[in-house]
């Protein structure tokens, strides 16, 4: 019965990482794939590799905190629990993605082992203040960092990425000998190949961000129970993780996987070094962070300080009238145009006809992001403090 229910447990967490792979690919890796510097099935390597990296370095950091330090009891975390536990956190991701919206597996994780650890009264609530309290400031972190460079850094940052794709491959590969050889293709400028170069690095560091926080969303429950250890575990994980890169993340590469690969090539730069860096922060010193949500908040805080230029920083105290944030306030500058000095940037050059975020699709992602590890947290409190079949 045991060997059962083992098994089961591991399906169950392998689906997990199997979803993670998928939704987190596009995200990381579609700007490269969208500029053709890599393709899919490269992508999808990369992801893999460098998402592995991440959960056998860093990643120990947050399975140890979801899989011991957040519940008092070790007693509490059963294999029957853990299957629970998983079986909510799938749940809850799978309604997020019947809405579209990309739910985040490490508030949603969180919040069905808190729903066992209040329900049994094993819940370390320092623990869980910590974690809600970097929550809370990670992304406004995010939001000011980004403004910052968004106002004062963007248009420079901008003439040294920005890039016309050339006709014709990045790379010519040569396959004559044993080990085939690559040379940079004839049309491929030197400015070119170094922000393909730029965008694909990127890629691997969300990739390798993703790995620190996000494989102990699905393997922390069975580590807690000591059903099984942590090397194994990392690596069933991943191993899942890398089949749902190979296969259902080909349809979020295609869609470019989220807002932040529909921005601009400069922002999304900005945007995924932001915060992929907070993420890594975040999961060294072991709190599971929320990529999508400091994400939302560094292309909030970009588009601002973007739309604040025309304004000085006296004036805009003052309250004196500052642009609304807008597409275009994240548009690339024209390369053969000078960079006007903050405060007497034309107003008119940030249209405001179209904000950044449609209200009723902002709306929808922001009550979606909160619902989801609501049903995860509230399911499973509700069924491991009345479902008797738990012995709780």
């Amino acid at each position: 019965m045991v060997e059962v229910l083992l098994v089961v447990g591991v399906l169950v967490a392998m689906f997990v990482a199997f979803n993670i792979g998928g939704s987190t690919t596009g995200p990381a890796f579609g700007p490269a794939v969208g500029a053709k510097a890599i393709s899919k099935p490269m992508a999808a390597l990369l992801m893999t590799v460098f998402f592995f990296v991440g959960a056998w370095t860093i990643g120990r950091e947050v399975v140890d905190t979801l899989g011991n330090s957040l519940i008092t009891n070790p007693g509490v975390f059963t294999l029957e629990t853990s299957i629970g536990v998983l079986f909510f956190i799938g749940l809850a991701l799978f309604v997020g993605n019947v809405f579209g919206v990309p739910a985040s597996t490490s508030m949603t994780a969180v919040g069905a082992i808190a729903g066992l650890g209040v329900a049994t009264g094993s819940l370390s609530w320092s623990v869980m203040g910590e974690i809600a309290t970097w929550w809370i400031v990670a992304p406004v972190i995010g939001f000011w960092v980004s403004l910052i460079i968004g106002r004062y850094f963007y248009a420079r940052i901008n003439r040294l990425v920005a890039m016309d794709r050339s006709e014709g491959p990045l790379l010519d590969v040569d396959r004559s000998g044993v080990i085939p050889s690559f040379s940079v293709h004839e049309t491929t400028t030197r400015r070119e190949f170094a922000g393909v170069v730029t965008v694909v690095v990127i890629g691997c560091l969300m990739a390798f961000s993703s790995g620190t926080s996000n494989i102990a969303n699905a393997i922390a429950p069975l580590v807690g129970s000591e059903s099984i250890d942590m090397n194994p575990a990392i690596l069933l994980g991943c191993l899942a993780v890398g089949i749902g890169t190979f296969t259902i993340a080909r349809r979020t590469l295609e869609t470019m996987g989220s807002d932040i690969t529909e921005l601009p090539l400069t922002a999304a730069i900005v945007v995924a070094t932001v915060s992929s860096g907070l993420v890594i922060f975040l999961s060294a010193i072991g709190i599971p962070a929320s990529f999508v949500v400091i994400a939302t908040m560094s292309i909030i805080g970009l588009g601002w300080g973007r739309a604040t230029r025309p304004v000085t920083v006296p004036e805009a105290v003052k309250g004196d009238d500052v642009p609304p944030v807008s597409v275009d306030a994240l548009a690339d500058d024209e390369p053969g145009e000078e960079i006007p000095p903050i405060g007497e940037e034309d107003p008119h050059t940030v249209p405001s006809a179209t904000d950044l975020f449609d209200p009723a699709t902002t709306a929808r992602v922001v009550l979606m992001q909160n619902v989801v590890p609501v049903i995860a947290t509230l399911g499973a409190f509700l069924t491991f403090r009345f479902v008797p079949i738990f012995g709780l």
